[in-house]
């Protein structure tokens, strides 16, 4: 393998991705066709390569040159694999490397709201969820339990930030997600649930008010397509999005606890929901 580099300069600018760039900057919301994401551990790093993404460099300990990353690596032979000690690692990146493999990979432009819904009768709306872990969280319920695709509105998390990645066990490769842009399906929430109800989805709101019906209500579960929409923590859905969906509904609740984390919810939403 003469493309395994042991690191010798941690100042060395092909080390930055790695070490010194933050999501924002390895997104480029400037100029999105040069983005960037890492992918941490040997099975997420390969379920991104079956998924078609691009890998520009490898960050690993040593151990996995001959081990666990060794398949990895022979699949990326035309690119730089720099290697290193645990230890050193966990200095040079600041937290210790989960399954000691890092990848460093192209982002691929996303597909349209249109081609994500083709097909499509159980799909996740995340409006407004920002905290990474739990669009990881999410995505990776999505895929377990049967929704066919995710959405995000604009305020969202990136499920290609590292840590949502790392969550999702890689299931952001696995199952199709786009963001909801305003010049393609309107602007959120209006338009934007327009184009849900105009492309034949019934909208469900998950939400705590008088009008929520239980999330095994016959009604809901008989219809042909939903679009499950989540709120953020903290302050849920917007009253506008509520109010214009077809179905609010609940999870029912006892001793004295009245919501969950939004995670757990949309885990608890998909298996109801997604087995009809």
């Amino acid at each position: 393998m003469n493309n395994v580099i042991e690191i010798t300069d941690f100042s060395d600018p092909a080390l930055d991705i790695y070490a010194r760039l933050t999501e924002a900057q390895l997104l480029n919301k400037d100029r999105p066709d040069n983005g960037i994401f890492i992918a941490e551990s040997p099975k997420v790093i390969e379920r991104a390569l079956d998924a078609g993404y691009e890998a520009l460099s490898i960050l690993t300990e040593n151990g996995h040159v001959e081990g666990e990353g060794r398949e990895i690596i022979l699949r990326c032979r035309n690119i730089p694999v720099y290697t290193a000690e645990f230890d050193v690692l966990t200095q040079l990146t600041g937290f210790k490397l989960t399954r000691g493999m890092l990848c460093a990979m192209h982002r691929k432009p996303l597909p349209s709201v249109e081609e994500v819904c083709a097909g499509a009768s159980r799909i996740a709306v995340l409006e407004n969820v920002m905290n990474p872990t739990n669009v990881g969280a999410i995505i990776r319920s999505a895929a377990a339990l049967n929704m066919d695709a995710v959405l995000l509105t604009p305020g969202c998390s990136n499920p290609l930030y590292r840590r949502a990645i790392r969550v999702s066990m890689g299931t952001v490769f696995q199952i199709p997600w786009t963001f909801i842009c305003p010049e393609e399906a309107g602007a959120w929430p209006s338009k934007g649930l327009d184009f849900l109800q105009k492309s034949g989805f019934r909208t469900v709101a998950m939400a705590l008010n008088d009008r929520a019906v239980s999330i095994d209500h016959p009604e809901v579960c008989a219809e042909k397509k939903l679009a499950v929409i989540l709120g953020t923590e903290g302050e849920g859905l917007s009253p506008e999005t509520i109010g214009m969906c077809d179905y609010t509904v609940k999870i029912p609740m006892y001793h004295g606890v009245d919501s969950l984390n939004v995670a757990a919810a949309s885990a608890i939403a998909f298996w109801q929901l997604g087995r009809h």
